[in-house]
């Protein structure tokens, strides 16, 4: 029996689990009718889940908070996510609810239609997280799918002093705003960043952003990379991935916020983390299957030794 202790970053995730139906075709349906996929797959998935899994994956210890009913397709997510390294002894399965699931279209480009469904019967109430955990962890990562949950979660890092990273994705724009004011790191996305803004346009929406959150503040922007505010200079930063041919970009930006928080749980400067994130989501991209896809860490790095100055 090995008895040493584990040594690798321990990261507290918070938010979706789903089972997912992935089908890829040659172009997403505009209308009605029926259409034959090329390749089909089913996966545990979820913006917090596929986090947590790159995490285990890149190198990190990752343990995921997260509701699912008890019922078969629940179990299905808790081994799936379970064989993919994660922590699974605090997703709770709720008697006599549906568990989460989505259905996902994904084109010839890459790019994708997603259908999630949450039972509301899931409920909302956190109280039973096991908050000691969060505040013994090296970081935290939460998603808006579980507002309640996410809230308290950020809250007790920020008391612990940790990395407290919030996966800014679409989503009703209060709940957005009072999860980026607990973040110490809120990475938006294009389109939440411009939910929030009004702009459109990353370089434009992180000084309005600026003005009303004190944290770290990011947006993922695809191809293009993220954009960020260093605010010792006050300058916007741009940061692009290594150029990929996309397969499939269903789950880049859960695995580019996982890359992301555990670089920090690592000790590695803002600068460096947005580079490990940026290769790790790229390389995501090249096979169809969403997270699945997600590179190992040897990979990764190796990768960055070749960027000089830039890694």
């Amino acid at each position: 029996m090995n008895d040493l202790p584990d040594k690798r970053p321990h990261i507290v995730c918070s938010g979706a689990a789903s089972f997912d139906s992935i089908f890829r075709m040659e172009k997403l349906p505009t209308g009605p009718g029926k259409v034959l996929p090329l390749d089909a797959i089913e996966v545990a998935h979820g913006m917090a889940a596929s986090a947590a899994a790159a995490i285990a994956r890149l190198g990190g210890r990752s343990t995921l908070f997260s509701r699912v009913g008890e019922d078969g397709v629940g179990a299905r997510i808790i081994a799936d996510l379970t064989e993919a390294g994660i922590d699974c002894a605090h997703v709770r399965r709720v008697p006599g609810v549906r568990s989460p699931i989505c259905t996902v279209l994904v084109d010839a480009t890459g790019e994708r239609l997603v259908v999630p469904f949450y039972d509301p019967a899931l409920g909302r109430d956190p109280s039973w997280l096991p908050l000691g955990l969060v505040a013994g962890a090296d970081a935290v990562l939460v998603d808006v799918r579980w507002p309640e949950g996410a809230a308290l979660v950020l809250k007790t890092a920020r008391e612990a002093g940790i990395p407290a990273v919030l996966d800014a994705d679409v989503g009703p724009p209060a709940v957005l705003a009072s999860l980026a004011a607990l973040a110490s790191h809120a990475v938006f996305s294009e389109p939440a960043a411009a939910l929030l803004s009004g702009e459109v346009a990353p370089a434009a929406a992180l000084p309005v952003l600026a003005r009303r959150f004190d944290g770290f503040l990011a947006v993922t922007a695809g191809p293009d990379g993220c954009w960020w505010l260093d605010r010792e200079t006050g300058s916007i930063e741009q940061l692009r991935p290594p150029p990929v041919v996309a397969v499939d970009t269903l789950a880049a930006g859960d695995v580019f916020h996982g890359a992301f928080t555990l670089a920090l749980a690592e000790g590695s400067s803002i600068r460096r983390a947005i580079v490990f994130a940026n290769a790790a989501a790229a390389f995501k991209c090249r096979s169809f299957g969403g997270r699945l896809g997600t590179p190992g860490r040897e990979e990764v790095e190796a990768a960055l030794s070749t960027m000089g100055d830039l890694a």
